[in-house]
């Protein structure tokens, strides 16, 4: 079965240094778990870097007996197998029962860069097929007018590709909560976080027909749990590309109002004009209408409303800005339909895989001229 876990790594420093290559290659495939501080030899004499770089990689058309390997390595046939298993299920690695005796395992079409080819089929036909279940859960709508936003930061892209399989008749799990446990999104080690009825699961559930960014405030209201636990799900759902964290549009009218009640209490109504916008985004009847309000101490968010009608959503943020104020973020789904977060993920993978084509490529360079 086809399971792997991809991370986005920047391109090795060194191009020319074959053990970066190789780590470049383990770090993107997660396939060692990072434990404590970085070691001295970052991990090059560890069992899946020689591995890789003294026989798999360095001799791509030699099949290599496990017991052999084993003993080369120092490992016991249990834990070897345990790492061949690893590079196996993540399509790089094929093996043979050919003959009598040991396993023997080689690298998939004789070559790194032909690895990387049927690594690469084998993703994006196992993500397009998988996405599609997305279909009968989505009930999200594009909202109308659709509010621009630009999501805040972009984490890292962290994420797993798993085959499809058929869930046991005793499971615990639904089909939805197994597919976001392949995807990642319920972590490495998802526990009981895999249950069709956990948190998890319930809050992408949320996401998934929401119309409108969800803050923290409300999915703590909606499923009754502490806000930094909530919190550290939703940035896990952020690495694997699905959803993001956007300003909150549509509690504009609330921003702008709390930051002129604010303002105009502390600083008073001279400073508004020149320095908190008012004369610069707003036109003259806009600014008497809102500071007369303020004056009497009854500026409501329906005056706030009406008078930035007419201004987009950008000018409106600028002027919250200039008063000092700040715009509530909220998660939300990365995309309006299943297609467009399929999308989105797809093209954050592919970088990941033009990348490993380009690292193939210098590492068989660097052989050769070897």
């Amino acid at each position: 079965m086809f399971s792997v876990r991809l991370s986005e790594v920047s391109l090795p420093a060194s191009e020319r240094d074959l053990d970066n290559l190789v780590g470049w290659f383990i770090e993107t495939l997660c396939l060692v778990r990072k434990r404590g501080e970085t070691t001295a030899d970052f991990g090059r004499a560890g069992p899946v870097h020689r591995l890789l770089k003294e026989y798999l990689f360095a001799q791509p058309e030699i099949s290599w007996d496990a017991k052999m390997l084993a003993e080369e390595l120092a490992l016991t046939p249990a834990s070897l197998n345990h790492h061949l298993t690893r590079l196996v299920e993540a399509g790089i690695i094929g093996f043979s029962n050919e003959g009598k005796g040991w396993r023997r395992y080689f690298l998939r079409g004789g070559s790194l860069t032909n690895a990387v080819e049927f690594f690469t089929l084998q993703c994006e036909t196992i993500v397009k097929q998988r996405m599609t279940l997305l279909d009968t859960h989505w009930n999200r709508n594009q909202p109308s007018p659709q509010p621009k936003t630009t999501p805040s930061e972009t984490p890292s892209l962290t994420i797993g590709i798993v085959d499809h399989r058929p869930l046991f008749s005793d499971s615990q799990e639904s089909p939805l909560s197994q597919w976001m446990g392949d995807f990642g999104l319920l972590g490495e080690r998802p526990g009981k976080e895999a249950h069709a009825e956990s948190i998890s699961v319930q809050l992408f559930e949320i996401l998934l027909n929401r119309d409108l960014p969800l803050s923290l405030d409300e999915a703590s209201e909606l499923l009754d749990d502490q806000k930094p636990r909530l919190g550290r799900i939703l940035e896990r759902f952020r690495t694997t590309g699905m959803v993001q964290r956007v300003p909150r549009i549509d509690r504009l009218n609330v921003a702008l109002w709390t930051a002129m009640t604010a303002q105009h209490q502390r600083r008073g109504e001279d400073w508004m004009l020149k320095k908190g916008g008012f004369q610069r985004i707003l036109n003259t009847k806009q600014q008497s209408s809102l500071l007369s309000q303020l004056k009497i101490g009854k500026l409501k968010i329906e005056d706030v409303e009406k008078n930035m009608k007419g201004h987009s959503p950008e000018e409106q943020m600028l002027l919250l800005n200039l008063l000092g104020g700040r715009l509530p973020l909220g998660h939300q789904m990365s995309g309006y339909s299943s297609a467009e977060v399929h999308s989105e993920i797809a093209a954050r993978i592919d970088k990941i895989l033009r990348r490993m084509r380009r690292v193939a490529q210098l590492y068989e360079q660097e052989m050769n001229s070897d």
